[in-house]
């Protein structure tokens, strides 16, 4: 039986152990465009700068940095509180355009360069594959844990401290529940028992993500008046930790339920020494199916869902404060809602379909071109369609985005995942299609003029890989997005805190004073 004081009792102190003497990098060879040198010596400085802190926590790591960077966030905030952003001027079509491209938020762990595009704290995705520990035998894969790490510490962890986070995280679910509760926390199984199978995911996520309040340390300490602006952030980290460990028995709860599978307890499957991405794949029961796993290609199967899923997540993070779900997220934390209730409020943004539900749309879109065009290997076939499409004013999803004007780095990145594993997608017709298109759909959206960005975006390639590897229910994928974007604002939620953040209250405008500047 576990403790209602759970984030009380998830932490177990760490002995000291030996300063690791270890390299940051343990890809080696897996990138050609970065040079030798380059690599060499970025893995050294990080190397160098972490020797002191390698066997600490995540907690007693950012207790470290908090100091220092509020001194220096408070003296850039008092220096610059008056200046304005140049080429950042609000017009009236920002606030009836929905800001877009507008300089309004601050957010800590990424920022996004329409050219290239994603960085978290400076680092590309192409740095972050070569840098991020990983599993050993899978090249440009790296864990979710060491991205959540560097969100929150600006910091490139070493093997050894992604798996003190590994273990904390299998700490706080296997000392607060068990096989019988799903490896939930027995109130929110039994408030997911009491809510329709046929609701949709995203809804049954975030009613599940919201209940975990009920632990929260954040809110508990607020209502009894024992936390202060100083020492907050410690109890929101603590929730952010609880919730983002629960996240993957939540998520595989929803499709155990969804997929009829929910009373096999054969299917939940949790390993206390297995990472976060491998516990997901395991308890949603993909790689316990009842299929042939005597051949080299099933065993291929199982082992490379696993590291699509920690490639998905570990790409999905973040990216900038400004999309709906993250926005949401930081606004419904800076009115000090604790961190499950402000995520459960971000997953409800991010069910929109302008937002999370593109990937499955693609996947809809590509079974709909097999049924309308005869052969979806002919290039002008494809092409001829495509243009029968936009010409019927469609879209054609995965392509574009509001911030990049290149390929979405996250594309490539999912596409390098398919080229390495030619063999296993060679007689797939749905991938070979979405490789055609990545080919054919720039070119026509370029021609057709109207697109600023005809380039794939990651949503072109993730919905059709799940859907190789047997994830058939296209509404799930936005919850397995869900899992991912946690870990962002989850990060930002607890800078917030530590920063002071005010509430967010922005001042609106009505029709009346817009009219005022027009000549009408």
């Amino acid at each position: 039986m576990y403790s209602t004081t759970l984030p009380h009792s998830c932490y177990i102190p760490c002995k000291p152990k030996k300063l690791d003497k270890t390299r940051t990098s343990h890809k080696g060879k897996n990138n050609k465009k970065v040079s030798l040198f380059r690599a060499i010596m970025r893995r050294f400085i990080h190397t160098t700068v972490r020797r002191n802190s390698a066997q600490t926590t995540l907690k007693d790591t950012l207790k470290k940095l908090v100091p220092q960077r509020r001194i220096e966030f408070q003296k850039l905030r008092q220096e610059l509180q008056n200046v304005q952003l140049p080429n950042n001027e609000l017009t009236v079509g920002s606030i009836l355009g929905g800001m877009r491209g507008c300089q309004l938020l601050y957010w800590q762990s990424s920022t996004l360069d329409p050219i290239k595009g994603i960085k978290f704290w400076g680092y590309t995705i192409q740095e972050c594959q070569e840098l991020l520990p990983g599993p050993e035998d899978s090249s440009n894969i790296f864990y979710p844990e060491a991205m959540f790490w560097l969100l929150l510490t600006g910091e490139i962890p070493t093997k050894k401290q992604v798996n003190s986070l590994i273990q904390q995280w299998n700490t706080i679910v296997i000392s607060n529940s068990s096989v019988e509760t799903s490896y939930l926390p027995e109130e929110v199984n039994s408030i997911m028992n009491s809510l329709p199978a046929t609701m949709h995911p995203m809804t049954q996520f975030s009613i599940g993500v919201g209940t975990l309040s009920y632990f929260s340390k954040f809110r508990d300490n607020y209502s009894r008046g024992v936390n202060n602006k100083l020492t907050m952030w410690e109890d929101a980290f603590d929730d952010v930790m609880t919730l983002i460990a629960f996240l993957p028995s939540l998520a595989s709860k929803i499709y155990r339920r969804i997929t009829n599978q929910c009373n096999k307890k054969e299917v939940c499957k949790f390993d206390p020494s297995g990472d976060w991405a491998q516990n997901l794949t395991s308890m949603m029961g993909l790689l316990s199916k009842e299929r042939n796993k005597t051949t080299k290609e099933d065993k291929d199967d199982t082992k490379e869902i696993t590291n699509l899923i920690r490639l998905y997540t570990g790409l999905h993070v973040d990216h900038e404060g400004g999309n709906v779900s993250a926005h949401t997220t930081h606004l419904v934390g800076s009115a000090l809602s604790d961190p499950m209730l402000s995520y459960s409020a971000g997953l409800l943004g991010l069910a929109g379909p302008l937002h999370g539900l593109a990937a499955q749309d693609v996947v809809k879109f590509l079974l709909q071109t097999q049924k309308q065009v005869e052969n979806t290997k002919d290039e002008t076939q494809v092409e001829d369609y495509l243009w029968s499409v936009l010409n019927n004013h469609h879209v054609i999803p995965g392509y574009g985005h509001a911030v990049l004007r290149r390929e979405d780095p996250r594309f490539s990145a999912m596409l390098d995942f398919v080229n390495q594993r030619s063999e296993q997608f060679k007689d797939d017709p749905n991938v070979n299609l979405m490789l055609l298109l990545s080919r054919v759909a720039p070119r026509v959206l370029g021609e057709w003029g109207k697109c600023k960005n005809p380039h794939p975006n990651v949503d072109s390639a993730s919905g059709v890989l799940f859907y190789h590897y047997g994830m058939k229910e296209l509404d799930f994928i936005t919850v397995i997005f869900g899992c991912s974007r946690a870990m962002g604002p989850c990060a930002q939620l607890v800078w917030d805190r530590i920063y002071g953040l005010p509430i967010e209250r922005p001042k609106s405008v009505d029709f009346n004073y817009l009219k005022k500047f027009s000549k009408l």
